[in-house]
């Protein structure tokens, strides 16, 4: 049995016209996606193991349906969840987590979002370019690496401009879930909505079920986050309260770093200006 066959199909599901072959490894690499997605939610590091799964599937699933541009893109996601592994199980000095669930702040939050709106907007315009380079290159070096691969026939982008949100706005939800932001789930949700739509118009009922799914993890993630959010602010309040105190001395770099959300412990008999501990 060929389990990474996209052809070794597990059930056929009556969805749409001709309905949908399930195969084995988009069934498991399915399966491994909405686990990730779940234990995320729970702040639970295992989610990167299962984020490490999926998207190693789907490159392999993207590689036998010669979308290279998209499998290029799993490269990225893979390279993200070994940095989340990492950032999520470092520890500081005192053996605190090094991340705490947080809002991003205001100007991050800005900046983000100018980069979201500019980012979509060039790639609305230059997607069929710039998924042919990714293309080109994927083929180049799969073709370096030994492998027989042919340059795919490349068609327009049928939803350019929703395309170019899914790509940019996966990538920027990405890299704030490794940070642990809040808004991070936020942007999943409208990533999730937007795919139920796209799948739906192009008839890929399945998928559109899928991020359905999705869609209601997300949700939930957003609310166990904010919650955690609120409780990490009450906390930090408090110890900011309990840090100012004459004896220790170090109550306004207490603040400082709470305000990035992360915790630090400081030698009481060390210099101001000579920094935090790392």
């Amino acid at each position: 049995m060929d389990f990474f066959s996209t052809q070794n199909i597990l059930v056929h599901i009556p969805l749409g016209a001709t309905g949908y072959d399930l195969s084995w490894i988009e069934a498991v690499g399915t399966l491994a996606g909405l686990l990730c997605i779940w234990l995320a939610s729970l702040e639970k590091i295992a989610n990167y193991a299962f984020g490490l799964i999926n998207v190693t599937l789907f490159a392999v699933i993207f590689f036998q349906i010669q979308l290279y541009a998209s499998l290029l893109l799993q490269l990225f996601f893979f390279a993200a969840n070994v940095y989340g592994w990492y950032a999520w199980s470092r520890q500081t000095i005192d053996n605190q987590a090094a991340l705490t669930i947080r809002w991003l702040p205001l100007p991050k939050a800005i900046g983000w979002a100018a980069v979201c709106v500019i980012a979509v907007g060039l790639m609305t315009i230059y997607i069929d370019p710039v998924f042919a380079f990714l293309t080109r290159t994927a083929v180049a070096l799969m073709n370096a690496l030994g492998f027989t691969v042919a340059m795919p026939a490349l068609q327009p982008d049928a939803f350019p401009f929703w395309d170019a949100c899914l790509m940019v706005l996966s990538i920027v939800a990405m890299v704030l879930m490794t940070r642990k932001y809040v808004e991070n789930w936020l942007l999943w949700v409208v990533i999730n909505v937007i795919s139920v739509m796209v799948f739906a118009r192009q008839g890929v009922y399945a998928m559109s079920l899928e991020y359905a799914i999705l869609t209601l993890i997300a949700l939930n993630g957003s609310r166990m986050w904010i919650i955690s959010a609120r409780k990490q602010g009450s906390l930090r309040s408090r110890l900011s309260d309990d840090g100012c105190d004459d004896e220790r001395g170090h109550c306004g770099e207490v603040n400082d770093h709470c305000a990035d959300g992360t915790f630090q412990q400081h030698d009481p008999n060390a210099r101001h200006d000579d920094g935090p501990l790392q």
